[in-house]
């Protein structure tokens, strides 16, 4: 069944001025956020603070002409069919929008869901390349397609000497799709990757694995804080893999958590963050802003909500106010300037949704002599 046109939907003629007001007179945004486990409660957490933090600025510079926005919130436990329930919901809340999530199958679900209804989803933060099975003009993502990050963080690998790697991975299609990804890169480029499965193996077999391949990287595409965190202590604990670089690409080590449960063994360990080295007068006022309200340095997460705001409210604005099919129509127009710089949106090859093309990508790691800096090992 195709979705409806964005130009065209005859579901979608209210207006958003109307459709997303309360009796309190006010738009409404729909957010998904994983707030419970088994979802990612700590980058949950900063998506919200991010995404409550630019509806609060845009509400004291005035609103949409005038009119409050609201943030509507339902907590999506990583759970898909729970994201596309409460996709159907909002919309029958009258929300101008939904936005939000930050697991990619999670976020894929909502997705096929709001582009079914006609309701304009912005993807804050997954990065799985195949967000929808089809084209979907509804659909728009801030965070970078995972094709190019992880091959940047391939690239990392190789420029290290470390093209012969190991993956200890969990039945996932992130954490597949993400195999593949590395596995198609390195073996262009003379390297090569082996699969070991986190669910089969304990801690201390998975180190006897890595050993006997002679494993120069191991990656962890594995759920935190299990199996994470028992997995790095016996990688660590183990003399044999001593100059064996841990990696976590999806970002495991950003958290505060991380570092809570390993102290000094979470450090040195890369992953992906998508922040410019050098913020600029915006993101330096936001960071400090979401510092106090999350009370710990924010992640790249909380960055990605500001902007998912700051972008909708753009796109309600440039639309005059229009239907959910104007929202969605104007995702080639908007430009605006995002913490990480300037957000346009384009069609990039292999992606079915309108995709910001790039935010800047990089690698990481703390300082094991200061965990709380982050060190940049390179540059995507």
């Amino acid at each position: 069944m195709s979705s409806p046109s964005p130009s065209s939907s005859p579901s979608s003629s209210t207006s958003a001025a109307e459709a997303g007001r309360t009796g309190r007179e006010s738009v409404r945004l729909g957010a998904l956020v994983p707030l419970t486990r088994p979802g990612w409660v700590e980058a949950g957490r900063h998506l919200l603070a991010g995404l409550e933090l630019g509806v609060r600025d845009v509400n004291d510079a005035g609103g949409i002409g005038g009119v409050p926005v609201e943030l509507v919130v339902r907590d999506t436990a990583a759970d898909p069919e729970r994201a596309a329930a409460a996709v159907d919901e909002l919309a029958g809340l009258g929300v101008a929008a939904v936005a939000g999530e930050y697991h990619s199958v999670v976020a894929r679900a909502a997705a096929a869901r709001a582009d079914a209804l006609g309701v304009p989803f912005l993807c804050s933060s997954a990065v799985l390349d195949a967000l929808t099975e089809e084209p979907a003009e509804w659909v728009a993502r801030l965070a970078p397609a995972q094709s190019h990050g992880w091959r940047a963080y391939a690239d990392f690998l190789l420029g290290e000497g470390r093209g012969r790697i190991a993956v200890a991975t969990q039945p996932s299609v992130y954490w597949a799709s993400g195999t593949r990804i590395l596995r198609d890169h390195l073996a262009a480029r003379g390297g090569s990757v082996v699969e070991l499965d986190a669910n089969a193996l304990t801690p201390e077999a998975l180190c006897d694995a890595v050993a006997d391949h002679g494993a120069r990287a191991l990656l962890l595409l594995v759920g935190h804080p299990e199996p994470a965190v028992p997995i790095v202590r016996a990688v660590r604990g183990d003399r044999r893999l001593a100059e064996v670089l841990i990696g976590a690409p999806a970002g495991q080590p950003e958290f505060a958590g991380w570092a809570a449960a390993l102290g000094e063994d979470g450090a040195g360990i890369p992953f992906l963050s998508y922040l410019p080295e050098h913020p600029g007068p915006l993101g330096e006022r936001v960071g400090k802003e979401l510092r106090e309200r999350l009370g710990e340095t924010p992640s790249f997460v909380a960055f990605e909500g500001w902007d998912t705001v700051t972008v909708l409210v753009e796109a309600l604005r440039s639309s005059d106010g229009a239907d959910r099919a104007g929202v969605a129509a104007a995702w080639p127009h908007v430009t605006v300037e995002g913490t990480r710089g300037p957000i346009r949106f384009s069609r990039a090859p292999g992606i079915g949704v309108w995709q910001w093309v790039w935010p800047p990508v990089r690698i990481v790691d703390r300082d094991p002599a200061d965990p709380e800096r982050l060190r940049i090992r390179h540059t995507g």
